[in-house]
């Protein structure tokens, strides 16, 4: 199978309407994984913007590589993989993916979300080793949050391409902001406390008595080593699903670093811009980051130990004994403080921060803005 466009494709979208216009899904092809590939914690913790959460179940998510299959052959070489790693029967239990897309982003993208003759549609690639009814949610934040479902199946381990065309409705609200405008969610499992015959397939609707969809067939949750993929996540104005639009890389990871940003993970890794010393011992450092972050991030996300990092100062080096540790950010960049071992430094020395000879991949800064 062909990884082009066809002429077939183009004429579609462009009768559509929808011909050349981006993708509101940032890293919908599950590339970009700056927090690492694999985790057992829910949250966000794996490939850039999905928020994987489960409760009453225990799991992982994972990102995998593709070397066949229709998804591959579409031009994908990752996935998001999320194993059940429990069994419960506890009918408050889930397990779901969820990006949020920025408000303004959607309420300056041409969709017109107030008319019921204004679309966007998604698409997706989802496999799971459990065939069976599974669902797909968008629901607004700002105002009255209202929801929007849709079923597709699946059979066992076989990738399948859904597509979901969403009209707009007048009762939704969407602010000219950085705050949260959409969630896009997949959902393996939904115990039976959130689902019921409330949840509407067909039209926008506010919830009732936490009736998020109807009831799932399969028992995902209660299935040891169930899994569920997706890769190809394309949110776009228009009634048609267009071709993926795949970007590079380094844009990709620009527009994840938006969200979260995360430097160093090497042994003698420069992670810290210019910095000087407050006096014999303690520091501080300025450190700009690429792109322009969503809000200034609260906190600064470390690991490993002090130990784990370094100052370099006059053709010297002294080990961190304490810190780093958050100090103040804005949206372009962040100072941070640590203190060094003894009191080998003299005030007003310049310096930069390092991850130590023996800190290997322990050492690293990051910050997080997500929704």
């Amino acid at each position: 199978m062909s990884r082009a466009r066809t002429f077939a494709d183009l004429a579609t979208a462009s009768e559509a309407g929808n011909l050349g216009q981006a993708n509101l899904i940032i890293n919908g092809d599950m590339s970009v994984a700056q927090r690492g590939t694999s985790s057992s914690t829910s949250g966000y913790n794996s490939i850039d913007r999905y928020n994987n959460q489960w409760g009453q179940i225990s799991a992982t998510q994972t990102q995998q590589s593709l070397t066949s299959g229709s998804p591959y052959e579409a031009g994908f070489n990752n996935f998001l993989r999320l194993t059940n790693t429990s069994t419960s029967t506890n009918t408050f239990s889930y397990q779901q993916v969820t990006q949020v897309i920025e408000a303004q982003n959607i309420a300056n993208s041409g969709w017109n979300f107030k008319s019921s003759s204004s679309f966007i549609t998604l698409s997706f690639w989802a496999r799971s080793s459990l065939a069976g009814t599974y669902y797909v949610r968008i629901n607004t934040d700002d105002g009255t949050t209202y929801y929007r479902i849709k079923a597709f199946t699946l059979s066992a381990d076989t990738w399948t391409k859904v597509t979901f065309t969403i009209e707009g409705n007048s009762n939704l609200t969407i602010n000219d902001d950085n705050g949260a405008g959409l969630y896009v969610m997949l959902v393996p499992h939904y115990g039976t406390s959130y689902t019921g015959s409330n949840a509407s397939t067909t039209t926008w609707f506010t919830l009732t008595n936490n009736e998020y969809f109807p009831n799932f067939a399969q028992d995902w949750g209660n299935t040891s080593s169930a899994t569920f993929d997706m890769t190809g996540l394309q949110l776009e104005l228009g009634k048609v699903a267009t071709p993926f639009k795949h970007e590079s890389f380094g844009d990709n990871l620009a527009r994840c670093q938006r969200y979260y940003f995360k430097c160093g993970l090497a042994a003698n890794t420069f992670i810290g811009g210019a910095g000087w010393a407050r006096d014999n011992n303690s520091i501080h450092v300025s450190c700009p980051y690429p792109v322009t972050m969503r809000v200034a991030p609260t906190a600064l996300e470390t690991s490993g130990t002090s130990s784990d990092y370094e100052v370099n100062y006059r053709a010297l080096s002294a080990t961190v004994s304490s810190g780093p540790s958050f100090d103040t950010a804005n949206r372009f960049g962040a100072f941070i403080s640590a203190d060094v071992s003894g009191t080998p430094l003299t005030a007003g020395d310049s310096l930069r921060l390092v991850g130590s000879s023996g800190g290997g991949t322990d050492s690293f800064l990051a910050w997080s803005a997500e929704l």
